[in-house]
């Protein structure tokens, strides 16, 4: 009977009782943020396009998935017994590569429980950002669990056009940005400006266009005391939106420039935002 320890080794109980070492798992991670990387043990391998698409598409899926689907996905032009052909030899060639990083059980696939995915760490940091009541108190003195994660993370396997992996990607863009929009507010009112700061200028320049991006960088520098620097962040989002789609700033977002120059001027001497 075999079994796993902690250490990562796979044992195996013989007659006589004494455990002995069948082999060593080595931990696989997988990169999907910025580009495609596969590593066992801190070591990059070099896969074929049909490898890794076959490991993305399992790790996107985030549970164990037909093998007929996943083959269909990958070889949607050729008959299913050759597509399962190719996830077959597939399988074989990632194993003859050192990259042992799907589990294969019966007709399902799943990626084995010693590999880590960059794209799950950081969705689980913006998840549990946004269910929870916000930056834990914490984070006072400590940055919170995922805040470098959210911040530096890049685009989900930029230039594949794949329409399994466009419709992720759009997925995880839309989180990190209320992720980091929502991170930016409450370290703000925690009072670590400076972390908000940066935190905020990751979501703008995620996507300049956003306009709930600006506001909550905004509303950083107003909550500092930084009125010019708030409005220079208004006229930069305002210049930006003239010139790409000739529009100009919400009325949410007039209203709030104007509130934070009425908290200046005081009643009645609020200058109209332009």
């Amino acid at each position: 009977m075999s079994r796993s320890h902690g250490t990562g080794t796979t044992v195996e109980r013989h007659s006589t009782g004494i455990l002995a070492p069948i082999r060593s798992v080595r931990p696989i991670t997988l990169l999907l943020l910025g580009g495609f990387d596969a590593q066992v043990a801190g070591r990059s391998i070099p896969l074929r396009a049909a490898e890794q698409r076959l490991i993305a598409l399992v790790a996107l899926l985030g549970r164990p998935a037909f093998r007929l689907s996943v083959a269909g996905t990958l070889w949607p032009e050729v008959t299913d017994e050759h597509a399962l052909g190719s996830l077959r030899s597939t399988l074989w060639r990632l194993r003859q590569r050192g990259v042992d990083a799907i589990q294969v059980a019966g007709d399902s696939l799943r990626l084995r429980s010693h590999v880590s995915v960059d794209l799950w760490a950081c969705v689980g940091s913006a998840d549990r950002l946004l269910t929870s009541n916000g930056v834990p108190a914490a984070a006072k003195i400590e940055v919170y669990d995922g805040e470098e994660a959210l911040r530096s993370a890049g685009e989900l396997l930029p230039h594949w056009s794949d329409e399994w992996v466009t419709v992720e990607r759009e997925r995880f863009r839309q989180l990190r940005l209320h992720a980091l929009e929502r991170a930016c507010l409450h370290l703000a009112r925690l009072g670590q400006y400076g972390r908000a700061v940066d935190i905020g200028l990751a979501a703008v320049s995620a996507e300049p266009l956003r306009e709930s991006a600006h506001r909550a960088l905004i509303e950083v520098h107003a909550a500092e005391g930084n009125v010019g620097e708030a409005i220079r962040q208004f006229h930069s989002y305002e210049r930006l939106m003239r010139e790409e789609l000739g529009l100009g700033s919400s009325p949410d977002m007039r209203d709030l420039i104007a509130g934070i120059l009425a908290s200046r001027t005081g009643p009645g001497k609020a200058v109209a935002a332009r």
